[in-house]
């Protein structure tokens, strides 16, 4: 299955583009699911209907009622509990979605369309981007977390809870916990799955333009620490060359300067031009020519190197491709196994290669887009004579 991700900055267009993908998908044969979760369902009303054609699925999720059935559920697990807390039941009526809801509203049809197997190609429209790099790095963030707090592999035999209890003398977690987490693991795993598999790759959207650049970059800087792959980045609403009017003739000038820069720095970079009005139904998709999807890009590799002999001794050097990273923004902590690593606003905790592990940290640095971290082996901890 081939996912395409799509997303960019508020009000770059994403939703018309991720439509006219969907769209443009469908009319090369593809079996198209097209996804959206917005409150006022946008992406249906751009594609103008469901009918655009036969070959696309619009889905248009519903978080509340997912949310309200996933609590209740969780309640009625709970119910022991509860009573013996003297707790009182919530309603269905009186839940209404929390934030968060549309994130795992999306990571679930996501998981669910690779499960079904029903389509060729599924294009999701995602939130704003700094929204949708947090959605994406949630599977990975939340499986750790129930990792740490709920080790699987400290779960007591049943029979065993009660004596372990008294021996402890607080109250063992219970089996239900262990059983909610095993659950979720499982859902958050398959998620991820989808995420980082090799077919799905992010396409990018924004107006050609100084903010644009800037939110490009950082968000650029932010897929690449996540490891994912954008097949293409699209310039939107680019406007007509030729143009006697001052003011636009300045736009068009400031666009064409960041169009330079956009196809210096990035490999795919795409232009829609604008139509004039807001895109509305099959003909005005068709008319922005949004190329549908293509195979995906080779996988993001994060190599380790051998170092030459003369530089210092450091052993290895392992290579974190981060395009748009700003030296002074950059941050990095060894926690045992991990490596904590922070470009701007974006962080994350990735587990060092085997090797990398019986070393110490020796010094890093910035150079063309990527960070090199440099290690030297640990006397302690290295085999002797290796």
């Amino acid at each position: 299955m081939r996912t395409l991700l799509v997303t960019g900055p508020g009000g770059s267009g994403r939703t018309t583009v991720a439509a006219a993908t969907a769209l443009a998908a469908a009319r090369s044969g593809h079996r198209t699911l097209v996804i959206g979760a917005d409150r006022t369902d946008t992406l249906r009303a751009v594609l103008g209907g469901t009918d655009a054609h036969p070959g696309l699925t619009v889905r248009h999720l519903a978080p509340a009622d997912r949310f309200r059935d996933d609590l209740l559920a969780l309640q009625e697990r709970a119910a022991s509990a509860l009573d013996l807390l003297g707790a009182e039941r919530l309603d269905g009526e009186e839940l209404t979605p929390l934030p968060g809801s549309v994130e795992l509203a999306l990571l679930r049809a996501l998981r669910d369309a690779a499960g079904e197997g029903a389509h060729d190609t599924v294009v999701v429209d995602l939130p704003p981007a700094p929204e949708a790099l947090a959605l994406l790095a949630l599977p990975e963030q939340l499986r750790r977390y129930l990792r740490r707090l709920l080790p699987p592999e400290r779960q007591a035999a049943r029979a065993l809870r009660p004596m372990l209890g008294r021996l402890a003398g607080v109250p063992m977690p219970a089996a239900w916990m262990y059983e909610t987490a095993a659950r979720g693991e499982a859902e958050l795993a398959a998620a991820q799955a989808v995420v980082e598999a090799p077919t799905t790759t992010v396409r990018l959207v924004a107006e050609p333009g100084p903010a644009g650049a800037d939110a490009v970059a950082a968000t650029a800087t932010g897929l690449a620490l996540q490891r994912l792959r954008t097949d293409l980045l699209i310039a939107n609403r680019v406007l007509p060359d030729a143009s006697t009017d001052t003011w636009l003739a300045a736009l068009c000038a400031q666009q064409h300067k960041t169009l330079d820069e956009w196809d210096a720095t990035y490999e795919q970079v795409g232009r829609v031009r604008h139509l004039g009005h807001d895109p509305r139904g099959a003909d005005d998709l068709t008319a922005l020519r949004v190329p549908a999807p293509t195979a995906a890009a080779q996988p993001i590799e994060w190599p380790v190197t051998r170092a030459p002999a003369d530089e210092d001794g450091h052993a290895y050097v392992w290579h974190i491709p981060l395009p748009g990273a700003v030296r002074e923004q950059l941050g990095l902590i060894r926690r045992g196994d991990e490596l904590v690593v922070s470009a701007g606003a974006h962080r994350r905790i990735v587990t060092l290669p085997s090797a990398l592990r019986r070393c110490t940290v020796a010094g890093a640095g910035l150079r063309e887009g990527e960070l090199r971290v440099r290690f030297a082996p640990d006397p302690d901890l290295w085999p002797q004579g290796r």
